[in-house]
């Protein structure tokens, strides 16, 4: 077989090395990073920093400041005063009596994210991007261990498949959970700058309260299901190792 397709040996033995090194680290990921993990995610699930039943808590000030009413003067109406407007332009009148609203200038120069979310997504964050590393390794360990195709006796070659079907699916999960962040940053910005222009819509403001809410409650739910997919890997895992390692075995084998 080996004579249909010539492989240089230098590259065939780093190849082979990799190989070692991946089937290494993925047993110790299922042996025992998973296990660790989902304990240590079950004690973080655990602290006070997610688990404020007063939501009022995360709020986050915003100090955007609603203008002075603009004043008409001599106008008593809406149709007279673009009438007056119109007339001056017309004759070419340079003051207007219209003070209009004045130039809004925020506070600080910027406006400030949610501190208490912040600090609890860049807490999340990193747990996310390690259940997709640590996924991906364990994926290519169990695809390296799928044998050539062969007619029959596949039904270890199918567990194997699954697991990878199940892997891909939690990576998959973990990736629109930076989704969720990215899509929570955006829409609270776009809040945030409609309050800036129509600083006098209370809507608004509530708005922004309550996308701070949904987000903080979302977290706790991400930390959640990161914890059930450690388990769930772990656990699936173990059950059907001998398959995985093993998909096809000897009649010899199945005496034992």
């Amino acid at each position: 077989m080996s004579s249909l397709l010539k492989v240089d040996n230098e590259i065939k033995t780093k190849v082979d090395a990799f190989r070692e090194r991946i089937t290494a680290e993925a047993e110790d990921l299922v042996a025992n990073f998973f296990p660790k993990k989902l304990l240590e995610l079950d004690h973080f699930l655990k602290d006070p920093i997610i688990n404020i039943t007063e939501l009022k808590e995360i709020h986050s000030e915003i100090n955007l400041t609603v203008p002075d009413p603009i004043l008409l003067s001599n106008l008593h109406d809406g149709l007279e005063a673009q009438n007056a407007k119109k007339r001056k332009l017309e004759d070419g009148g340079g003051d207007d009596k219209v003070t209009g609203t004045k130039v809004f200038v925020m506070p600080g120069g910027m406006m400030k994210s949610n501190a208490n979310l912040v600090d609890l997504i860049e807490k999340v964050k990193p747990e996310i991007r390690t259940l997709i590393e640590k996924c991906n390794t364990v994926k290519m360990w169990v695809q390296l261990l799928i044998p050539r195709i062969e007619d029959g006796n596949n039904f270890g070659v199918s567990i194997q498949e699954e697991t990878v079907a199940e892997l891909r699916t939690v990576e998959g999960e973990a990736a629109s959970y930076l989704d969720q962040i990215s899509r929570y940053y955006i829409t609270r910005a776009k809040l945030v700058s409609k309050i800036a222009k129509y600083p006098h819509v209370e809507d608004y403001r509530r708005t922004v309260t309550e996308i701070d809410e949904k987000e903080y409650i979302s977290l706790k739910i991400i930390v959640s299901e990161l914890r059930n997919q450690y388990v769930t890997l772990h656990d699936m895992i173990l059950k059907n190792i001998e398959k995985i390692k093993r998909p096809r075995s000897s009649n010899a084998d199945a005496l034992y």
